[in-house]
């Protein structure tokens, strides 16, 4: 892996150390001291972290499975609304030919299928919601722990986040490392080095809880 020396100025780092210095301290607590580090020999890089992440091939992977369980369960629930539309469609046609304590009884019962409906639709979201939730933590730790060794092995002090609305707006593409990320984080998760898979779908019968 090509080992990286570039230096970031000493006027650009300076200039963050004095806004971070002008920030309110509580009293009492020490300030720290720039004198332990060299700033212009200050050795610095950045990833485009949404490039990093839609290019992890383990994230790409995940995403997928989500996505297509979402369907599975899109499916599910336009085939069980489909069918409670029928229902209703039937009980008001064959209105007339029932007993008021009969059509009581079945739109108490219709009313409880659409209050257990919207329960399952609202139960999906969350577990889809839930598991995106976890991929991506998965996917940050994975990356935080790759960037770890990475900066160790090219002689790196710092790896920044280049993110569009985030706190660097400009930064030299010479110090942009994000392909080589990409290639090592995917080269690693090649030979296997990734959590297990995100939680599988749940079960029919968890999925219909409520029902």
């Amino acid at each position: 892996m090509k080992k990286i020396t570039t230096s970031i100025s000493a006027l650009a780092v300076a200039g963050l150390i004095a806004v971070a210095c002008n920030s309110s301290i509580p009293e009492g607590e020490a300030t720290v001291s720039t004198e332990d580090v060299d700033i212009s020999d200050l050795k610095v890089a950045y990833i485009v972290t949404d490039s990093v992440i839609n290019n992890f091939v383990y994230f790409k992977e995940q995403s997928a499975a989500i996505a297509e369980k979402g369907k599975k369960y899109e499916g599910e629930l336009t085939n069980r609304a489909r069918g409670f539309e029928q229902e209703v469609q039937n009980f008001q046609n064959t209105a007339n030919n029932m007993t008021v304590n009969q059509q009581r009884a079945k739109q108490e019962e219709l009313v409880a299928k659409e209050r257990n409906l919207v329960t399952y639709r609202e139960n999906i979201m969350q577990e889809l919601s839930a598991d995106e939730n976890k991929l991506y933590n998965e996917v940050y730790d994975m990356i935080q722990e790759y960037l770890n060794t990475y900066a160790a092995e090219n002689d790196l002090e710092m790896i920044l986040s280049y993110t569009r609305g985030g706190g660097v707006w400009y930064a030299n593409e010479s110090l942009d490392i994000t392909n080589s990320v990409v290639k090592g984080i995917n080269e690693d998760y090649e030979k296997g080095e990734a959590p297990a898979e995100t939680a599988p779908a749940a079960s029919e019968e968890e999925s219909t809880e409520g029902e």
